[in-house]
């Protein structure tokens, strides 16, 4: 048995609203089933991102009460049918129109970090344990939802820091390479605290919280990493081996 359940979306651009709804909800459905049918019953100027609806394009983030999550993976009967749903667009973004925003930062993020330098061995000599393909494996996992940037407060409440902070997704991609026993750059544990901006990171966990592929970001990766940058900055024997090697 269906029923009808309250929406509130965001509608227009930064000078929008929140324009109530009544929409149908029949069992099975998730929170993308009803944008879908308010576009093609009430508003069909109505913009939302999305592309596959199996929680494995990261494109239809949203925040739904608050929250940071996919439309896709949302189901209804999470919600009572009486309460209202409210669905806004990521906050940490600029708002390009209604549920969409312009989450071009990240990429400009994803192109700063160093790609993966590899040792100089022929086809067939490469040796990795299992336990290091695993890991890399876990952070690969990442759709790029964004869903960790836009629930960051590093970056959420504080725009100025955007330029000086990656944010977790792209933290998770150095602290990757990084532990890649293949990976033969140098200096990634300094260009994340320095370029990347790791000592902003206050390792609160909201970002492992929202990952839909639950990713233990800040425990496998941020916390790691930062270890690492503290050890190469402050271990007195590898400075002193430094030294040597210098």
């Amino acid at each position: 048995m269906g029923y009808q359940a309250h929406f509130r979306v965001w509608r227009g651009e930064a000078e929008g609203e929140l324009r109530d709804y009544t929409v149908e909800v029949n069992e099975g459905e998730v929170v993308l089933d009803i944008i879908h049918r308010l576009q093609a019953t009430q508003a069909p100027d109505l913009a939302v991102r999305w592309n596959c609806k199996a929680g494995k394009c990261g494109s239809c983030s949203a925040e739904i009460n608050g929250h940071p999550r996919l439309l896709c993976m949302t189901r209804m009967s999470t919600f009572a049918e009486d309460e209202t749903i409210t669905v806004t667009p990521l906050q940490t973004f600029p708002l390009i129109k209604d549920l969409v925003t312009d989450v071009s930062y990240n990429y400009v993020k994803a192109r700063e970090v160093p790609a993966f330098t590899p040792p100089d061995l022929e086809p067939g000599e490469y040796r990795m344990q299992q336990v290091d393909v695993q890991r890399s494996q876990e952070f690969r996992k990442c759709i790029e939802c964004f869903l960790c940037q836009d629930t960051c407060h590093v970056i959420r409440d504080h725009e100025d820091n955007k330029e000086n902070f990656s944010g977790p997704r792209f933290l998770m991609r150095v602290a990757e390479l990084e532990m890649h026993p293949l990976d033969e750059a140098k200096n990634r544990p300094e260009e994340a605290r320095g370029d990347h901006g790791l000592s902003m990171c206050n390792i609160t966990k909201c970002c492992t919280e929202v990952c839909p592929e639950h990713i233990h970001i800040t425990d496998n990766a941020l916390i790691p990493l930062k270890e690492r940058v503290a050890d190469r900055r402050y271990d007195p024997l590898l400075r002193l081996f430094r030294k040597k090697e210098g």
